[in-house]
């Protein structure tokens, strides 16, 4: 069998041919635009850049080339946006404010929540939460409440503590009262693009602060499904846990009453680049129904020798007096960007309801 190709890296997205596609749709709105010299500066030591430099050495191109007052370029980046066709090579948009729009700061808002709609300002306004935290944070209340679904989630995404691929917020991992405002208005927003926002923003706090997020939430609606989901999300870190807290409020906080009659893995030894299959199979003790939160958790041999473990949800069920369960679920071993594996002993712990109740695992070979 022929070797799979290697998945394109996300650099790749700002290529030569996407910089080559700015530089034509940027010429059709404002002749006069340079294109050469901007594919030059966009393009210098190109092969040696992650994707964040490169965005951002595509926004300080486009600074030389255009015509110069931020006001002026902002009107041709403002025509550009719709035209780019990749949603996340359009960042390359909000990152030029976030260079030059310091001095302009309404002007700098306003198209921040212009080009969003297009790709996402999460990153670009970070920057200007630096500058002036409270200023801008009024700004972004007024947008957790904005008809357009993009800017709501801007209003969340972009003051979340611990952004991936982002610096984080020193001031509001020490103190997340600013944003609770944002987070209210939020929490039954119709859509999902929204929610997973605010749910993943509240799991941020969450590993700082966990108190702080169920006072926050201890009068949210759960009958609301939008926010009950908001909710149970936010506290995925927790629940992973076993904290008693969060158990409880989705009513499996209680001890489980089950007896396992099986937890395997199979197979019990394989090579790097396999599956391995986890089933479980569970019958109630309990003399009425039970809600059980199933998880399961891999210990990732590490290079030096030790172990890491990983805990993934597998199953919400309510289980009738006498009832059995029978679970199962498979799970690839391969490298992913995030993940290189090592050889060795890999345990893999049954959890329900926050306590282990089974062990098992799986041998694997890397050569």
């Amino acid at each position: 069998m022929a070797e799979a190709e290697a998945a394109p890296l996300l650099k790749e997205i700002f290529n030569r041919d996407r910089l080559r596609h700015f530089a034509t749709e940027t010429a059709s709105i404002h002749p006069a635009f340079d294109q050469e010299r901007f594919l030059s500066l966009a393009s210098e030591g190109l092969d040696s850049l992650s994707i964040m430099q490169r965005l951002r050495q595509i926004a300080v191109a486009f600074h030389a080339v255009l015509p110069g007052g931020f006001e002026k370029n902002i009107e041709i980046l403002r025509a550009l946006a719709p035209r780019i066709n990749h949603g996340f090579a359009s960042i390359t948009l909000p990152e030029y404010v976030a260079l030059y729009g310091h001095d302009h700061f309404d002007l700098s808002m306003e198209a921040l929540a212009f080009f969003t709609r297009f790709g996402s300002s999460e990153f670009a306004i970070r920057h200007f939460l630096l500058k002036d935290q409270a200023r801008t944070l009024d700004v972004m209340q007024r947008w957790s409440k904005d008809e357009n679904e993009h800017v709501r989630r801007l209003s969340s995404e972009g003051c979340r503590p611990r952004l991936p691929w982002s610096f984080q917020l020193k001031s509001l991992i020490a103190d997340p009262s600013p944003v609770a405002a944002i987070l209210e208005n939020l929490k039954s927003d119709p859509s999902l693009y929204v929610r997973k926002s605010v749910a993943n923003h509240l799991n941020d706090i969450t590993k700082d602060h966990p108190a702080w997020v169920f006072d926050k939430i201890a009068d949210w609606d759960q009958d609301d499904p939008r926010t009950a989901w908001i909710m149970k999300q936010a506290l995925r870190t927790l629940i992973k846990k076993g904290d008693t807290r969060a158990l409880h409020l989705f009513g499996a906080g209680h001890k489980a009453e089950v007896k396992i009659e099986d937890f395997s893995v199979t197979p019990s030894a394989l090579r790097l680049g396999g599956a391995v299959k986890i089933a479980a199979r569970l019958t109630s003790t309990a003399s009425a129904p039970q809600k059980l939160l199933i998880d399961y958790a891999v210990h990732y041999v590490k290079k030096a020798g030790g172990t890491s473990k990983k805990v993934f949800k597998w199953k919400e069920i309510t289980l009738a007096p006498g009832a059995t369960a029978e679970l199962a679920i498979s799970r690839a071993i391969r490298d992913f960007t995030t993940r290189v594996h090592y050889a060795g002993r890999h345990e893999v712990e049954l959890f329900v309801n926050g306590e282990v109740l089974g062990t098992s695992g799986f041998e694997l070979t890397t050569v």
